[in-house]
């Protein structure tokens, strides 16, 4: 399944390592990073444009099978999860992660997908170079809301491969949730919505052949798994860097790439 060859071994191997140190350093999600560098990975492999979009939302999604433990686990230390808020946005999440992998993901053309992704980057970057948290407007809702709010941000999420931090921080921020509390939550909401989206992109694509040797479905196996080693290895190292490095700085240098991501996704959009 790993015999995938020594140059995309390490390219695949790089890529964890500049996703993981970047999440500690800046705290935020790989995917919106992941997903442009493996589709481009991909296609340079010879798989087919729109099926290299899927893959790489797949792939990068499960990869978070892996970081968001690790991140859950270092929020919980710290009391910022809110486990009853995690509770009341599971079942929404579960069912909105499943929509997204196991039918839209199969059924939309890469092409759409690839202009949601690129939409979505801009966004996230575009808040990020404001750099204006989300301010309190009113209470937490009630249980139905929640459900329906983690269905939202569980079906975004499945659909371009993430952990939804980019849409549950805000929203619960919006709704009078600290923001340490609302990180930590979210970590802790990033499993369910891995866990939801994985086994929607495995029905979803049962019956595809496989692109490359280790693929399964949209899943490339060997680049969830030396992903997500590496990530998960190197985000402590970005979380010390952290204290030492102009965050600020770094995190509209990083908000301008995200922005050139966004227009090379939606150049491979209408490639």
């Amino acid at each position: 399944m790993l015999d995938i060859g020594l140059a995309l071994a390490l390219e695949l191997l790089a890529l964890g390592v500049a996703v993981g140190f970047l999440a500690g350093l800046l705290g935020i999600g790989g995917g919106m990073v992941l997903v442009p560098f493996l589709t481009f990975l991909l296609g340079a492999r010879g798989v087919d444009a729109g099926l290299a979009v899927k893959m790489a939302i797949a792939t990068s999604g499960a990869t978070i099978l892996f970081t968001s433990l690790s991140s859950l686990t270092a929020h919980h230390r710290h009391g910022a999860v809110r486990w009853p808020l995690v509770v009341r946005f599971a079942p929404g999440i579960l069912l909105g992660g499943m929509a997204a992998g196991a039918g839209v993901l199969a059924l939309v053309k890469g092409r759409w997908l690839a202009l949601v992704f690129a939409l979505g980057n801009f966004v996230i970057s575009w808040r990020m170079l404001r750099g204006a948290p989300a301010r309190a407007a009113r209470a937490l809702p009630g249980t139905p809301a929640l459900v329906g709010a983690g269905a939202g941000i569980g079906f975004v999420s499945g659909l371009l491969g993430a952990g939804g931090a980019f849409l549950s921080v805000p929203y619960m921020t919006w709704c009078g949730v600290p923001l340490r509390q609302a990180v930590g939550t979210s970590a802790a909401l990033g499993f369910p919505i891995a866990v939801a989206a994985t086994l929607g992109y495995l029905i979803g694509g049962w019956t595809l052949a496989p692109a490359l040797p280790g693929a399964f479905g949209f899943l490339y196996l060997p680049g969830v798994f030396v992903v997500a080693l590496a990530s998960v290895s190197f985000a402590p190292l970005g979380a010390r860097a952290a204290h030492r490095m102009p965050v600020e700085r770094l995190r509209r240098i990083f908000a301008l790439l995200l922005m050139a991501l966004a227009c090379y996704m939606a150049w491979k959009a209408f490639a």
